[in-house]
């Protein structure tokens, strides 16, 4: 028994994973260990965000935050690097040590989430938009000049160490951790660019610890798909992450229950009603909600949460500032769950290869808005209403940078394929919109429905086109 190892973990019991281990005492008092890292401000503020973003004043027990979940990214990312080393260093022969690449992945997937801001991805698309930032872009400014130095000092996890030469680059951690683009994987090592799959290709240590997480503390399912059994069936091949034809079924179902979340939580029809009042609370709440770029303020930026902003909003009608005020008591409806925006009606819409979103009027939600307007009756033109457009993505990374990073085995002919050679993996949707629409007078359903049914009507006989 090694005394000396068990002396230097600590353990935290997590619902989904069970036992998470990470180091905690390094071999000297100023020695960088992983619980440095985790117990970090920027890290520790993740227990101050929800994981639902708003889905949690709809789910009364989705209360689990981002720290949860990258906790449990980072114990994913242990149990994939013990399956898929071995093939990662075959195909990849410059692969560095299992230490440092376990390390590394380890620590792409604690910080994966480390940029975000109140709400999460809302926060993406009503604030840091503004600034021509993502919290992937945000979050890989903070790993390389907020934390780069710590990362820099890390010399092993609790299942291996790295190599005497080897050190942790910040600046790789932080090219992980963002979306591919064209041309970034430029002078890139081949082995980096396939554990980058690991964090944006279709099954990642991301999502999977997502999809079992959010379908548990909803009430969806307490074992949604088969975790042992994708991770089981997955290896590295020259082309990049290969499964087994013997795991495509575990993998369908994955991407299945993932659709199906989006569809029954992300997108509940009360989780949109309450987005719908967030972003008028947002445009409205700019001046006083923080102060500028967060790249710019980030003293300020590490101090602000999703606590920390409705605590403040919840003041703001107490304020001697009259605009400030009404704002205030907007956010304190809010607060109280009293939410102006009624659900109406709803239709889907499938797309397949070859079919585009963006080529129909329901490309965004403001043209689809007024191609709506144009089928009310008169006296409704003016009626205030909302749109939104819902996109579940079945097989994503079809097309663009992100393309081409998941493959499958054929084990008869001993082929590595494309994954849409499987029939049943060809047969799901490419994505599916879910059209809604939202008003304050819910007596206005007839004919908002018979209006939806025109345009929905409209988009299957003359819309569709190829991309």
């Amino acid at each position: 028994m090694n005394l000396d190892k068990i002396a230097a973990e600590s353990l935290c019991y997590d619902p989904i994973h069970g036992y998470v281990p990470f180091v905690s005492e390094g071999n000297s008092p100023d020695e960088v260990t992983e619980r440095t890292i985790i117990d970090h401000p920027w890290l520790q503020r993740m227990r101050q965000i929800h994981q639902l973003q708003t889905a949690w004043w709809v789910y009364p027990t989705a209360e689990h935050t981002r720290f949860q979940h990258i906790l449990g990214v980072m114990h994913l990312a242990s149990r994939l690097i013990d399956q898929l080393y071995p093939s990662l260093k075959e195909v990849c022969p410059d692969t560095p040590s299992r230490g440092h690449v376990e390390t590394l992945l380890r620590m792409a997937g604690l910080l994966h989430d480390v940029g975000h801001g109140p709400f999460g991805h809302f926060f993406d698309s009503h604030f840091l938009q503004h600034f021509n930032l993502t919290h992937e872009s945000l979050g890989a400014h903070i790993i390389q000049h907020q934390l780069g130095d710590l990362l820099a000092q890390l010399r092993r996890n609790p299942y291996s160490q790295l190599e005497d030469h080897e050190r942790i680059d910040p600046e790789q951690l932080a090219w992980m951790i963002q979306r591919p683009k064209p041309g970034d994987q430029a002078e890139r090592p081949q082995w980096l660019s396939f554990l980058r799959s690991l964090l944006s290709g279709i099954y990642t240590i991301d999502n999977m610890d997502f999809v079992l997480r959010d379908a548990y503390m909803t009430g969806y399912s307490q074992q949604s798909y088969d975790l042992e059994r994708l991770i089981r069936y997955s290896f590295f091949t020259e082309k990049g992450l290969t499964i087994h034809e013997r795991g495509m079924a575990a993998l369908i179902r994955f991407m299945n229950v993932r659709a199906e979340l989006f569809q029954t939580v992300y997108f509940h029809r009360e989780v949109m009603a309450i987005d719908k009042t967030l972003e008028d609370l947002f445009a409205e709440s700019r001046p006083w909600m923080f102060p500028g770029n967060p790249i710019e303020n980030l003293a300020a930026y590490q101090g602000f949460t999703e606590f920390s902003l409705l605590v403040d909003a919840a003041r703001w009608h107490q304020s001697d500032d009259p605009h400030q005020a009404e704002v205030g008591r907007k956010w304190k409806d809010l607060l109280n769950r009293n939410i102006p925006w009624r659900f109406i009606c709803e239709r889907s819409l499938r797309f397949d290869e070859g079919e585009s979103q963006e080529m129909t009027i329901f490309r965004n939600e403001s043209f689809a808005l007024t191609a709506l307007r144009e089928v009310l009756p008169t006296e409704l033109k003016e009626t205030p209403l909302k749109i939104a457009l819902n996109r579940t993505v079945f097989r994503p990374n079809t097309r663009g940078p992100s393309d081409h990073q998941n493959f499958m085995y054929d084990a008869a002919q001993k082929k590595i394929k494309e994954l849409t050679t499987d029939k049943i993996f060809r047969s799901l949707p490419v994505s599916r919109v879910v059209c809604r629409i939202y008003a304050q007078d819910a007596s206005l359903a007839p004919q908002l429905a018979a209006a939806l049914d025109r345009l929905v009507g409209n988009h299957a006989v003359d819309d569709l086109t190829n991309m």
